[in-house]
């Protein structure tokens, strides 16, 4: 039998090939692709056969859960709940035609002729609320109390229905949650089999939008509807009620039905399950802030590989994740290279060289960062960092040349530093640019960098070139954007590779300021 994973926020269904196993990860050659920062590159596999799926866990960083539960190695069931990192999905068994091409209920239903539907008043004065007996209070704080200790969202789901179907007599159970406008079967329980319930689409939209219990008893006094299979095909009593997080936000409904019970669920059923309902919203609504505060945290640890840590909390903070794309902006550039690195590298053991460079890139990145700006990458030994982007900065000339005369400042420090530990000393040669560039995320969805594109790293990465040890050679178009211009040597012409027109440029070093 075919199996599928269902994601519960949403997006494409994963359905598991037939008889092999499946590994799903973010990394290249993947059968099931999730493009998402918790997820390994190679996360875990997936054995499907008749009876369910044995899944293991492939050494991910970030775990899978079952239910709530981290595992390495289990089977999966239908209607299971497994979580990779942090995605969620739901285990269903992919949807057959039968012998009449009758394909399985889909997770909505329309109500059978003869059913009365009726909105329930809980809460006004003198309402249902108001009349719950003492017992169904001590009960609703029990479980306030057990929602309390969950935070984890797809535990908190799976708790909500369990406790739901503990709290009234019912045969099935429905937790349905509002996402881009829509109400979407996130966690479900039915006592009289695995497959999902079918909720009526007329009964939740109504709870939802009146804010209010609704309820549905099948009217039907023919007795040829009392009996069989017929019973047990019909539902007897629906019971339907939104999660209100406070007086504005409804998150969703919480349904419940029974296909075997004899009464229609009361006043002081509705009011109890109300009440129930408004305790999972405010739970929800708090793992839903938990979750992303973990995402932006997630988020921010990424971005300020390449921003300063305030411009990395702005970013994370205001998006959901990089994506492919970008703009063209007016951006200055600094490009910084170490001088004889090559004979360096010649003469010194390769763990020399890497430890004595990762040391002079943390120095000369705490200085960008320091001054506003970004770090694009690394090449061997040079530093590529841009300034107005991905934030625009309306003195991006001034903080650049403030950064690259602070991490000439520096060399003298870190020299002496190395002198005294017998390491080589370092001279470093920078070069500044302003321009056009486009500036955004490139690559696939399974690797994006940030990155600046354009003439102007290029004219940047030659005025490097032309740059002595301990000198800075900026262009006439960083000195036009300049509040201090007038601080700087006098202009001369620069040939450089690649350009047939020579380029205006300044150059500071120890000699000239």
């Amino acid at each position: 039998m075919p199996w599928q994973l269902v994601p519960l926020k949403g997006g494409a269904l994963l359905s598991l090939p037939d008889g092999r196993s499946a590994v799903v990860g973010r990394g290249p050659g993947c059968d099931l692709s999730l493009d998402d920062d918790t997820i390994s590159r190679r996360h875990a596999e997936l054995r499907p056969d008749a009876a369910g799926i044995a899944l293991r866990d492939l050494g991910s960083s970030n775990g899978v859960r079952v239910n709530g539960v981290k595992v390495t190695q289990t089977r999966l069931a239908e209607s299971d709940l497994v979580t990779f990192g942090q995605l969620a999905f739901r285990v269903v068994r992919t949807p057959v035609e039968d012998a009449a091409g009758v394909r399985e209920p889909a997770p909505e239903a329309e109500l059978p002729p003869g059913t009365i539907v009726r909105s329930i008043d809980v809460s006004s004065g003198g309402g249902a609320l108001a009349r719950l007996q003492a017992e169904r209070l001590a009960r609703l704080l029990e479980l306030a109390q057990k929602l309390s200790g969950a935070i984890e969202l797809d535990a908190l789901l799976a708790l909500i229905v369990a406790q739901a179907a503990a709290l009234l007599p019912v045969d099935r159970v429905a937790l349905l949650l509002e996402q881009e406008g829509e109400l979407r079967l996130a966690h479900w329980h039915n006592r009289l089999g695995a497959a999902p319930v079918a909720v009526p689409r007329s009964i939740a939209r109504q709870a939802f939008r009146d804010r209010t219990p609704v309820s549905s008893e099948n009217a039907l006094a023919d007795p040829r509807f009392q009996s069989g299979s017929v019973v047990q095909g019909q539902v007897r009593a629906a019971l339907c009620v939104p999660l209100l997080a406070d007086q504005e936000r409804v998150l969703g409904v919480l349904y419940v039905d029974s296909l075997t019970a004899a009464q229609p669920f009361s006043e002081s059923d509705a009011a109890l399950c109300f009440a129930f309902g408004g305790l999972a919203a405010v739970s929800i609504a708090k793992a839903h802030f938990a979750e992303a505060a973990r995402r932006e945290a997630v988020s921010r640890a990424n971005f300020e590989r390449f921003f300063a840590p305030g411009v990395a909390a702005q970013i994370a903070a205001h998006q959901s994740g990089a994506r492919p794309g970008g703009e063209r902006r007016a951006v200055t550039v600094l490009y910084s290279d170490v001088r004889g690195f090559t004979r360096l590298a010649e003469t010194l053991p390769p763990e020399a060289v890497a430890a004595q460079l990762s040391e002079y890139f943390a120095a000369m990145v705490e200085l960008v960062f320091a001054h506003g700006g970004t770090l694009d990458k690394f090449i061997g030994d040079a530093l590529l960092a841009v300034w107005g982007a991905p934030l625009p900065a309306t003195d991006a000339a001034d903080q650049a040349l403030a950064a690259a005369r602070a991490m000439q400042g520096a060399m003298g420090g870190l020299n002496a530093h190395w002198c005294t530990v017998g390491q080589p000393a370092l001279g470093v040669g920078i070069g500044l640019h302003h321009g056009d560039a486009f500036t955004g995320t490139i690559g696939s969805p399974r690797r994006l960098e940030y990155t600046v594109i354009g003439d102007v790293v290029n004219v940047a990465a030659r005025l490097c070139a032309a740059a002595e040890a301990g000198e800075i050679v900026l262009s006439e178009s960083v000195r036009e954007n300049l509040d201090q211009a007038s601080a700087l040597s006098a202009a001369e012409p620069l040939a450089l590779r690649g350009r047939e027109a020579a380029v205006t440029a300044y150059r500071i070093g120890a000699q000239n300021g």
